[in-house]
């Protein structure tokens, strides 16, 4: 079984969807009769063991993204490399360019859903193109032979639209990265907090629908007893005192060791449909206290953390304080969750079974080389 991956949602300081291509491509690449290739935006055309960078125009102030502006290109390749299954992960000028290749190499095509485009461009330019966007997903989406959404909350939407043949696959984290044992308490040192002071954590970007402002006034309110560590690219420049921000892209290494030092994960977003942090966390052996909104109320468990209402710092302070008041065991029980039912072997052998299901059959296909 030959599956090719296509998506522009690739570069170097990318987030959830190149951590599930990447983590993905580790495995398939190691599976008995599977073949994996994965087609990203690059300068010119290039391989290196089965990623295929397909020559696109970078971003300007894009931070390494590129936006592919001709479809020919990205079919050509499809078309050499014949693959029993296309996988695509963006709904941009690729998805289309995987349908074209799948009329003429008579495959079916899966459209993963990661992104909540209708709600990510009213953010941006207003509700005014809502109408026409959500028209857009449901035309692309309903054309895919299976989709598959992230979170039950995001398989909703897509049937609201009238996409059938949604499927709910959830995504992982990598265990061994994120770790309790990369705890360094170096940390506090590091930020000047004691060692009697909480330390919290959030790590993303800092877009709209972070919701950092609810996060800053939870933090006022909190007072010099916690302290908050924001980090990632664009972050608020002017933050209470009890507030330190890296505000630069953090490498998962870097990033891991940040969490398995903090004492829980802070997250105000109300417009997640997955929240892959949120899983590095309780990877990290951490508790999350975050709001009761978009897929986190499918992810946090009553173990593993605490949910809030949505943009209430009132509510969310009060929350941090329940957490601490709690039992010490919230970090262990939410490690334990992260093991049990988010690594991403599981993750990955569920795939393995949806690709079978629309190939019709129930075991791997010979490889085919193109």
């Amino acid at each position: 079984m030959h599956i090719a991956d296509i998506t522009m949602f690739y570069a170097p300081a990318s987030g959830g969807v190149r951590t599930y291509l990447d983590a993905k491509h580790r495995r398939l690449i190691h599976t008995p009769g599977v073949r994996h290739s994965l087609l990203i935006p690059g300068p010119a055309l290039n391989e290196d063991n089965g990623v295929y960078q397909v020559p696109a125009p970078a971003l300007p102030f894009g931070n390494g993204y590129r936006f592919p502006l001709r479809l020919a290109p990205w079919r050509n390749v499809l078309k050499d490399l014949q693959p029993d299954l296309i996988e695509v992960g963006d709904p941009y000028l690729t998805a289309w360019a995987a349908l074209d290749a799948r009329r003429q190499l008579d495959v079916p095509v899966i459209g993963f859903y990661h992104s909540d485009l209708p709600l990510l461009v009213s953010n941006r330019m207003g509700n005014w193109f809502t109408p026409n966007v959500e028209a857009y997903v449901s035309k692309l989406y309903g054309n895919f032979d299976r989709v598959l959404a992230p979170s039950q909350v995001m398989a909703d939407k897509l049937r609201g639209l009238g996409v059938g043949n949604v499927h709910v696959q959830r995504l992982g984290v990598d265990l061994a990265t994120f770790n309790p044992a990369h705890r360094d308490p170096g940390l506090r040192a590091e930020l000047g907090i004691g060692d009697d002071t909480r330390l919290l954590i959030f790590a993303g970007r800092g877009s709209k629908e972070k919701n950092l402002p609810v996060l800053l006034q939870c933090m006022k309110r909190l007072g010099s007893k916690y302290h908050l560590l924001l980090v990632g690219s664009h972050m608020p420049a002017n933050v209470p005192r009890n507030v330190t921000v890296m505000d630069s892209f953090r490498p998962a290494h870097e990033l891991a060791r940040l969490l398995a030092s903090a004492d829980a994960l802070l997250h105000a977003g109300d417009q997640e449909t997955f929240g892959l942090v949120i899983l590095e966390a309780m990877a990290s052996g951490i508790p999350v206290v975050a709001v009761a909104a978009g897929a986190f109320t499918e992810i946090v468990h009553a173990d593993c953390g605490l949910l809030c209402r949505p943009n209430d710092a009132m509510a969310m302070a009060q929350t941090v304080r329940e957490l601490f008041a709690g039992d010490d065991q919230y970090g262990l029980r939410a490690r334990a969750h992260a093991e049990q039912h988010y690594a991403w072997d599981t993750v990955v052998a569920g795939l393995l079974e949806h690709y079978r299901a629309v190939l019709g059959t129930s075991a791997h296909k010979v490889v085919r080389h193109g």
